[in-house]
């Protein structure tokens, strides 16, 4: 007999037959923890830590003075799509020192999506390297932030560098619905470029 989803939604429905992995992505203290937390069905697993003064060399606090926590592993969330399809996020951390993580999250991930905060733009190309050199899709998602500078489509592509078929989006990771868009222009750009390289 199948599993019933339990009240809080931990339990899979024995139907789900396909699993697939996608990464939340992006520079320190730009929203992964919180994109990733707004979107699970489950309590998201988080493993963030206080700040110390030990990090104060290496974590810039630039345009995010009041941020207190930290991830210092990872983020993991679920979201079913239906009754045979389950989607896994995995929000990386985003310090450099954390790099050989990211490198071993990428496997078996089908995508990525990259969270960028116009105040620190400059911060997303190692983010964005990275995937490149794992050969790994991503779509880049402008997170809002309150009293961050906002610019045109064009104006961020090419600040980012982004091809012409990256997808280009603005999310605010505190909303649901918002952030689900962001996803699909992740998943939407995936599948086409699957039908593609199918063809």
């Amino acid at each position: 007999m199948g599993s019933v989803l339990a009240s809080d939604g931990v339990y899979l429905p024995e139907t789900v037959r396909t699993a697939v992995k996608l990464l939340v992505v992006g520079h320190f203290a730009v929203g992964k923890t919180t994109f990733v937390g707004t979107l699970s069905e489950i309590r998201p697993l988080r493993t963030e830590e206080t700040m110390t003064q030990a990090g104060a060399l290496t974590d810039d606090l630039a345009g995010v003075p009041d941020k207190t926590t930290t991830t210092v592993a990872m983020d993991f969330g679920r979201l079913t799509l239906n009754d045979h399809l389950v989607l896994y996020l995995f929000g990386a951390p985003g310090q450099r020192r954390f790099t050989q993580l990211w490198r071993d999250m990428t496997y078996g991930a089908l995508g990525a999506l990259v969270l960028a905060d116009t105040r620190r733009l400059e911060h997303s190309f190692d983010v964005m390297g990275l995937l490149e050199e794992h050969g790994l899709p991503y779509a880049v998602a402008v997170n809002h932030f309150d009293g961050a500078p906002a610019y045109a489509e064009e104006e961020l592509r090419e600040a980012l560098d982004l091809l012409p078929e990256t997808p280009l989006v603005t999310c605010d990771a505190r909303d649901r619905r918002s952030s689900t868009e962001a996803l699909i222009s992740l998943v939407q750009y995936l599948y086409s470029r699957n039908r593609q390289e199918s063809a």
